[in-house]
């Protein structure tokens, strides 16, 4: 490896006790060769809060005391606000903001998206307008069922940030709509989604986007809900509607592979591969839903 990826693994690892630190090489050995130094962090920081859940419990209150809010004035009558908050609130603000703006720009809005985005974001936080829809937005966590009942504190995941404490996990989940979605034990890979639609459409949906659960192109990690299910093998040219040939694309990455020069192929272990008009080609595969047996 490169010493920059290899410092990704190296930093994340350094809270670790030696032993902890092996048990993660050991977990990801052979998983980051072609994976890019974001991809490597994620990765390594999902490990380490499987191998050490109440450590990355105790690290995430620590830094949940840091937040804050901090103003940054910028060139040409312009100024950069930062807010330093917890994922799941930070992400549950974004998602609301996001909704907004792409209603407005569905209107026929001029501005673009970017504009409108941060003219909802101050005039939310301004009050300056009212809400074009109740103070609600949607984050995506999945956690395990032992963990969600209490018996054990194993980490969860917030789609598009990683992992985070079982105690935040919970504390999300105490008011949301609670989904059940089946693993397959050895792989810890989802396989059924617990649904109450007949639809075959819709359940095909429901268990690509928790298999995916993000933007499979490596780097993007926008949530697969907000992104297109793309047929890798077109429906025009024969490709089925199935979970074996759809994946989540954010709009920008769909729109991409079309692009000439772009081919996209899934392996029937579920491996996207993507080579690009270079020549080169990167694989992609989500990580299992829970810890396999």
């Amino acid at each position: 490896m490169d010493p920059y990826r290899a410092s990704k693994v190296a930093d994340q690892t350094s809270v670790l006790t030696d032993d902890q630190a092996r048990e993660v090489d050991a977990l990801v050995a052979g998983k980051i060769a072609t994976r890019d130094a974001t991809s490597v962090r994620r990765l390594v920081n999902r490990t380490v809060a499987r191998v050490d859940p109440d450590g990355y419990a105790r690290r995430c209150e620590e830094r949940r005391r840091g937040r804050s809010v901090q103003l940054c004035h910028e060139d040409d009558g312009m100024a950069t606000l930062y807010a330093y908050l917890p994922a799941g609130i930070a992400a549950t603000i974004y998602t609301r903001v996001d909704r907004v703006a792409r209603r407005l720009r569905s209107r026929g809005e001029e501005r673009t998206l970017d504009e409108l985005r941060a003219d909802v974001f101050s005039d939310l936080c301004l009050g300056v307008a009212r809400p074009v829809e109740p103070p609600r937005a949607e984050v995506f966590v999945y956690l395990d069922f032992l963990t969600w009942t209490g018996l054990r504190n194993e980490s969860a995941e917030l789609a598009g940030h990683g992992p985070i404490p079982a105690d935040l996990a919970r504390e999300i989940a105490a008011n949301a709509t609670i989904r059940r979605v089946i693993t397959d034990p050895m792989t810890g890979t989802p396989i059924d989604v617990g649904r109450h639609r007949y639809r075959p459409s819709a359940a095909t949906k429901d268990l690509v986007q928790v298999g995916d659960r993000e933007c499979r192109v490596p780097g993007c990690h926008r949530p697969v809900q907000a992104c297109d299910l793309d047929h890798v093998d077109p429906w025009a040219q024969g490709g089925g509607t199935d979970s074996g040939n759809l994946c989540g694309l954010c709009r920008r990455d769909h729109r991409l592979k079309d692009e000439p020069g772009w081919h996209h192929r899934m392996s029937e272990t579920g491996v996207l591969e993507i080579t690009t008009p270079a020549g080169r080609t990167y694989r992609s595969q989500p990580e299992p839903l829970t810890t396999a047996a």
